[in-house]
Formats: structure tokens, C-alpha cells, sequence
């Protein structure tokens, strides 16, 4: 037992701003060396999350934004209706949380893909801190645009693309964000099962199945279980952009 623990709470020490190879996408990218100390003195270093814990519960009082430094996670919004409604994955570097901000709770779960370790950054000490240096603010801000930018992306990719151009785009911002971590955007391997996927995409579990193989029966990608090699990816663009035919 003594093992496991030392480890965990290495974890919890090691890393730092200064050292993260993620603080170049974080929040602290735009500040000098002497401010990112002061930002680093106020996160809060947790355990890590095994999969299928949760960070937070839709309906927690808001407290704080979570950056990612290892692993991913999943948004799952309750419905009225009892169903359940996947609204965001997120990878490293990537905040989580900020939509909780303008009516002070959390409105979604967000639960861990697989173990996964985050910074907690307190929001009120966050706030207090942006006053002081302005180049943090502006990161914030734009973080705060991304999110708004990505939104509406999506509500675009369910209400006018077709199931196979919702598939192929997400394939396409998937490589983008492994691309941005200093990835391969041609292979990189899926956290998330396919039921979550096709939840995200509005998709039936078996449609995101027979689109996967149809895609890879025209060599557009190879999928090997959670593997996906992306083999032509002006193809993949070009199935994400193509207008859908109409009968005549």
C-alpha cells in the first residue's frame, strides 16, 4: 500500500507552471516567468481521476475552472426526459468548467475517459489574480471564446451536416487538437467508446460503426478497435465539407 500512495502524492508535487510541457497551451501562456509563480501558487493539485469518476455533478456549486494536464474527459448533460445528452470531451491543456460561471453551478457532469489528472484553479483567487496581471485576463478571455467558437461550431455540425459529415468532422477536430499537443494528427487513439461518440454526434452507436467501415473501405482511414490511422485527409476534409446529394 505504501507504493501506490508515494506515487499518488508525487503526482500531486511534481509538476509545476514552470515545468508543465502544457504550459505553452494553458492558461499561463501569455505570462513572464515571475508571474506564472503567482498563478502557480494558486492551483490546487489532485489525485488523479480514475475512469468513469466524476470531476463534478451537474448542479455542484461553481467553485472552479479545471485545466487538463493528462488523460480526458467527458460532458453528459441530464434531460427532462431522463436521457442523457454528451455535450463536450476534453483533452489536455484544455479548461473545463468555464460554463459555469453565469448561474454559479455546474450545468453538466464531467467524468473521467480513463485516469486522468487535473489542476483545480479556484475561481475567485483566478479573479482576484486577473486584476493584477492583465496578460492572464486576456487568456481568459480567450479561452472564454474558444469555448463560445466551439459551441456554435457544433450546433452548425447537428443541424445541417449529414451523419457522415458530422463522423468525418470529427475525425478532422480530433487530429487538430492532438496536432496543437505536439501530436500525430495522422494516428492517435480514441478515449471515448463509439456509443459516446455517436451520443455527441446525434448518431445511433451503429451508424458511427458503419461509417467508420465505410470510410475505411475507401481508404480514407484504417481503424483498428480505439486506433484510428488517418490515411487521406483531404478525403476526410472533403467528405466533412461535401454538400449532401438530393434526389432528382
Amino acid at each position: 500500500m505504501l507504493e501506490p500512495m508515494s506515487r499518488r502524492r508525487s503526482l500531486l508535487h511534481e509538476t509545476r507552471c514552470q515545468t508543465c510541457s502544457l504550459s505553452s497551451l494553458c492558461l499561463p501562456l501569455a505570462l513572464e516567468l515571475e508571474d506564472m509563480g503567482q498563478f502557480d501558487a494558486i492551483i490546487r493539485r489532485r489525485a488523479p481521476l480514475k475512469k468513469g469518476e466524476p470531476l463534478f455533478r451537474q448542479g455542484d456549486t461553481f467553485t472552479s475552472v479545471y485545466a487538463v494536464r493528462s488523460g480526458s474527459l467527458k460532458q453528459v448533460t441530464a434531460e427532462g426526459n431522463g436521457g442523457e445528452q454528451l455535450t463536450n470531451f476534453y483533452l489536455p491543456s484544455e479548461l473545463v468548467g468555464l460554463d459555469g460561471i453565469d448561474e454559479e453551478r455546474y450545468p453538466g457532469s464531467v467524468i473521467a475517459l480513463e485516469t486522468t489528472t487535473i489542476c483545480e484553479i479556484p475561481f475567485d483567487r483566478l479573479d482576484l489574480l486577473s486584476e493584477e496581471l492583465p496578460e492572464l485576463r486576456g487568456q481568459l478571455y480567450r479561452s472564454m471564446s474558444k469555448e463560445l467558437r466551439d459551441d456554435r461550431r457544433m450546433m452548425r455540425l447537428l443541424s445541417r451536416k449529414t451523419a457522415d459529415q458530422r463522423l468525418a468532422s470529427f475525425l478532422i477536430t480530433l487530429s487538430d487538437r492532438f496536432r496543437r499537443r505536439g501530436y500525430s494528427p495522422y494516428s492517435f487513439r480514441l478515449s471515448m467508446p463509439r456509443a459516446d461518440i455517436g451520443n455527441y454526434l446525434g448518431l445511433a452507436v451503429e451508424t458511427v460503426s458503419r461509417i467508420l467501415s465505410r470510410f475505411q473501405q475507401q481508404n480514407v482511414v484504417a481503424v483498428s478497435g480505439r486506433e484510428v490511422n488517418i490515411l487521406d485527409m483531404q478525403r476526410l476534409i472533403t467528405l466533412a465539407e461535401e454538400e449532401p446529394q438530393t434526389a432528382s
